[in-house]
């Protein structure tokens, strides 16, 4: 696997579904810049990253992330992921509904010296959203 869709890999195995908040001084930069919205009182650079997976974990304590197609060229690296878990705590002030969900992302990272840098993204939200009952499912 090329480097940057191995730490892509590395970040939804490690950090997103084990937990291991360790690894992200190893796999994103401090001043990291993240276009996708975040969550509310999310601070910016790598604190958000920390911020926004406890956020992650402490609603959904199962939460899974497999990772699937992966594109790499030159610094930039893209990855389709299939998000996947059991609603157990708040998440955006819906309150655990004990619903599964699972959801598609789709991540474009720019990668400086074997971390991540830059990261757009894309998730479908509003399926989650509807999945643990926050929002009715379409008629």
């Amino acid at each position: 696997m090329a480097q940057g869709a191995d730490l892509i890999q590395r970040f939804y195995d490690e950090v997103i579904s084990e937990g291991d908040l360790s690894k992200v001084d190893e796999l994103i930069t401090d001043d990291v810049v993240d276009h996708e919205e975040g969550l509310p009182g999310q601070p910016e650079g790598k604190e958000g990253v920390v911020f926004f997976v406890n956020a992650l974990r402490g609603a959904f304590s199962d939460i899974k992330a497999t990772v699937g197609q992966t594109v790499e060229s030159g610094d930039l690296a893209s990855a389709q992921v299939t998000i996947s878990g059991t609603h157990t705590g708040d998440w955006m002030g819906v309150p655990a509904s004990g619903k599964s969900f699972e959801i598609d992302a789709i991540d474009m990272v720019r990668f400086e010296d074997s971390r991540c840098a830059e990261h757009w993204g894309v998730t479908d939200n509003m399926a989650l959203m509807m999945q643990i009952g926050a929002v009715p499912e379409p008629a």
